[in-house]
């Protein structure tokens, strides 16, 4: 039961992080979220590695995976981070969402090829759902843009607040892009634990966290980048720091129910950080998010496609009870 509580807390943290690094780059850009949030992270895995006593078996870290942990790192944090604020700043957490689903897809593609497993009649189903999401989006969005210029709204009163007008070509590349980080940085950080294993996950997460900030830092040699930092403000400050503690915590309960329940349950818990992101979006950016009927209805078809993806199928068999031919259908593999 604790858990399933962890899984929840790091889904939850992990939509919290996305709510507030959309509402940093109100005013500010993808790279002083980096220079705020990395910091964090190395102090938060540094502490709890030494909390839990896992310091001592950085040494029986080969290079070579240490190379790999580094790699993992800079694929989330920094590849798959900034593209996501790229993508939060252009179209908002409720549309990248689904996009960013895709990462399921490059995990599943890559475990398939490195790691020899095998696609069911689920995951394909998953594969599905979540493809056709953001499509769904698009279709909808286009028809409505369509009736909108056919019968244009009044101008609206001075003063009044302007919409939210999602840049979705922008958008869409920048949240692919972030998938492609998220979703290779998993089957890294797994190659750079092959010998220590779970003992060596706090300090592992310590190399990574170190070899992102090292690079995020370099950025800053670029002047536009280097110019673009300089301009932080106060308000982009606060909810980029949020958001980092945000994501950190969320990568804290991830650690904590992975060392306490199955893989097969957390990781469709981890699904729910799509649910929880519309929620705190509600809140925090409610004018400047979509919450289109379309939109909402995307990010459940996502959801479904994750969750079809992430249970393992003998849960799945276990809770449904399948007529013969059907049960055929699902017992299908490939390769």
């Amino acid at each position: 039961m604790l858990g399933i509580l962890f899984g929840v807390l790091a889904a939850a943290s992990f939509g919290f992080n996305n709510a507030s690094a959309r509402r940093g780059v109100l005013s500010g850009g993808a790279i002083q979220g980096l220079i705020i949030s990395m910091p964090i992270g190395v102090v938060m895995f540094a502490v709890l590695a030494w909390v839990f006593g896992q310091w001592s078996v950085m040494s029986r870290i080969p290079p070579m995976e240490l190379f790999y942990l580094a790699m993992g790192g800079f694929m989330h944090f920094v590849w798959g981070r900034y593209c996501n604020i790229r993508s939060l700043a252009a179209v908002g957490s409720n549309i990248a969402g689904p996009v960013q689903q895709a990462q399921l897809l490059i995990s599943l593609g890559l475990a398939i090829w490195l790691l020899n497993e095998s696609l069911s009649a689920f995951k394909v189903l998953g594969i599905i759902l979540i493809v056709s999401a953001p499509a769904y989006i698009l279709r909808s969005r286009a028809k409505a843009k369509a009736k909108a210029d056919a019968n244009p709204a009044p101008k609206a009163a001075d003063g009044a607040k302007p919409g939210f007008t999602p840049r979705i070509a922008e958008g869409y590349l920048f949240a692919l892009l972030s998938a492609v980080g998220f979703g290779t940085s998993p089957v890294l950080v797994k190659a750079g634990l092959a010998t220590a294993g779970s003992d060596a996950s706090l300090v592992g997460g310590f190399v990574s966290c170190i070899a992102a900030t090292v690079v995020t830092f370099l950025l800053l040699a670029i002047p536009s980048q280097l110019a673009e930092a300089r301009r932080m403000n106060r308000e982009s400050a606060k909810w980029f720091t949020l958001s980092g503690v945000g994501v950190s915590f969320s990568h804290l309960f991830r650690y904590l129910a992975l060392g306490l329940a199955p893989v097969t349950v957390v990781q469709p818990l981890q699904s729910m950080s799509l649910l929880f992101r519309m929620i705190f979006g509600y809140f925090i950016n409610r004018d400047h998010e979509a919450f289109d009927r379309y939109v909402i209805t995307g990010i459940f078809l996502s959801f479904a496609g994750a969750l079809s993806l992430s249970l393992s199928d003998d849960s799945i068999l276990k809770l449904l009870n399948l007529p013969a031919w059907m049960a055929e259908i699902t017992a299908w593999r490939w390769p």
